[in-house]
């Protein structure tokens, strides 16, 4: 299973009752977070969410409202006594804007491990998840992120005895690839049935719509996508500074065949979202107007 919440669900500056941008997955008790906006720590203590479990953050860009409490956070994980590595995963640049950023969080008790993405699309495999990268449409280089967690086929005990694979290692291979005994190599798929489905998140913002999210977002158990505006009367403000309108989030959501969309990144302007919603929900009914704290476990189809 999948613990997906957001943290925060504002754009541009954070409200009294909404923090900036930030969005948090946990898988097998590890966490991954994407952006993290000023206030991020608190909302994920608000949450009910832990610093040390954390092991991945993955920036979409450097706007401010991204990226800006990113020194608090990194302070706080080393106050908790972190002392494992954190991968950090964003656009071209991330290592130095990271490293500006933490000339006020010197010293930590960890290393940081930068991964740069420069190609349009690129994915990688970190512990349970398969993270793929790929670019959007915003006035800066900006990235949406697919999460993937896979799930192998199941035990196939006939498989296993055709393929004379001893008893003792039946159990190991179903939670390890290889195996060698006696001289003999073993590998997983000579026990386990074909790959069953698993879980997707994709999560994008900021950005116009653009043929990338519906293609990763493809039977998506949940997209997260931005929201800035709701009313019609903004589009034109939409489209100038590269930002979405709910009705085009969820036409993104249709075209995808996801099974619920999530909005977020909402304009300041805007401080009920919910007065919007219905024309997104005519166009794709599972569409969700996101508050600060918004949880949903997402379980494996048979679960």
């Amino acid at each position: 299973m999948l613990d997906v919440c957001l943290l925060g669900t504002g754009g541009t500056m954070p409200l009294k009752n909404r923090w900036l941008t930030s969005a948090v997955f946990r898988h097998n008790g590890k966490s991954l977070m994407i952006d993290c906006g000023e206030g991020t720590q608190i909302a994920m203590k608000l949450a009910g969410f832990t610093f040390k479990p954390l092991g991945i953050l993955c920036i979409t860009h450097f706007h401010a409202d991204h990226i800006s409490g990113l020194p608090g956070l990194l302070l706080s994980m080393g106050n908790e006594g972190r002392a494992e590595p954190l991968t950090i995963i964003g656009p071209r640049g991330v290592e130095r804007v990271v490293n500006a950023l933490r000339i006020i969080a010197p010293g930590l008790p960890f290393s940081i491990e930068f991964i740069e993405i420069d190609e349009k699309e690129k994915t990688l495999n970190i512990g349970d998840f398969e993270i793929t990268a790929f670019h959007v449409r915003h006035t800066v280089e900006t990235l949406g992120y697919r999460i993937d967690i896979h799930r192998a086929g199941k035990f196939d005990v006939e498989k296993a005895n055709k393929n004379n694979v001893p008893q003792k290692l039946w159990s190991i291979l179903q939670k390890t690839e290889i195996v060698e005994l006696d001289g003999m190599t073993y590998t997983q798929d000579m026990v386990l049935g074909p790959a069953r489905r698993g879980i997707r998140a994709v999560y994008a913002t900021d950005t116009r719509p653009c043929a990338s999210i519906p293609r990763m977002a493809e039977d998506a158990d949940l997209l997260i996508c931005e929201g800035m505006y709701g009313n019609r009367e903004k589009q034109a403000r939409a489209e100038e500074a590269y930002h979405m309108m709910f009705h085009e989030a969820a036409e993104l959501a249709k075209e995808a065949g996801a099974r619920r969309l999530w909005l977020t990144h909402y304009s300041p302007s805007m401080e009920h979202p919910e007065e919007f919603i219905e024309e997104a929900k005519k166009i794709f009914p599972e569409t969700t107007a996101c508050h600060d704290g918004e949880k949903i476990t997402i379980r494996f189809d048979d679960e």
